[in-house]
């Protein structure tokens, strides 16, 4: 049977993604836990509003951690939706999530640099900074163009995607400036790839007079 959609109609559910890391040294430290690990972190799908009431249209939630973690694909399948481990190193942390099967929606990814060292104002380069929990955390609205009517039926059974005026507790600011520090990797990546691009220039324009003068 086709699917049937709301036509003209557009549905937008708050979420927020990322993660919130802490030194070992702050917490206590596991038996088993690796010596040359250094931080304890979570990452996370989240409501906004603190409810973790995701659920309703979200059917699991999974997270792709670096190769080097045994069992790397953590599929999470009832809230709250998130995954801790410890380690030392950051890297890019792939975030799928599976809405309800009766919605008939697409698989949405994001992708999260998780984030174990402080940043932004205060930091100062080459200084060991004191163990204080890291957060590098996203807002982000999913919008649903045109759902399916039992996506629809979905969303609009609860009121959970309103982030209230003055919520208890209050919002943890979101990190603003790992939108910018990626501005920054990525000019400096374009940086690299101009420079790249004028030494390869520069080699053919060498090429090109050395065979000018041999067949001269």
């Amino acid at each position: 049977m086709p699917v049937k959609r709301v036509k003209s109609v557009s549905v937008t559910r708050p979420i927020m993604y990322g993660n919130v890391a802490v030194p070992l040294e702050a917490v206590d430290r596991k038996k088993d836990t690796p010596e040359d690990h250094t931080h304890k972190w979570t990452v996370f799908v989240r409501d906004p509003a603190g409810k973790d009431d995701l659920g309703y249209f979200i059917k699991k939630v999974s997270f792709k951690l670096h190769d080097t973690y045994a069992n790397s694909l953590r599929t999470i399948e009832k809230p709250p939706f998130e995954v801790t481990e410890t380690g030392w190193g950051e890297f890019e942390i792939t975030i799928r999530i599976v809405f309800a099967q009766a919605a008939a929606e697409k698989t949405i990814v994001l992708y999260h640099h998780l984030k174990l060292h402080p940043f932004g104002p205060g930091v100062v380069p080459g200084e060991t900074p004191k163990p204080q929990p890291v957060e590098s955390i996203l807002y982000d609205e999913l919008v649903f163009c045109e759902p399916t009517e039992a996506m629809f039926q979905i969303l609009t059974s609860r009121p959970g995607a309103v982030i209230p005026t003055k919520p208890d507790p209050p919002l943890k600011p979101f990190s603003y400036q790992t939108e910018t520090e990626e501005i920054d990797r990525l000019d400096a990546a374009n940086e690299q790839v101009l420079e790249q691009l004028k030494k390869l220039k520069e080699q053919i324009q060498e090429l090109e007079k050395e065979k000018a003068q041999l067949q001269a």
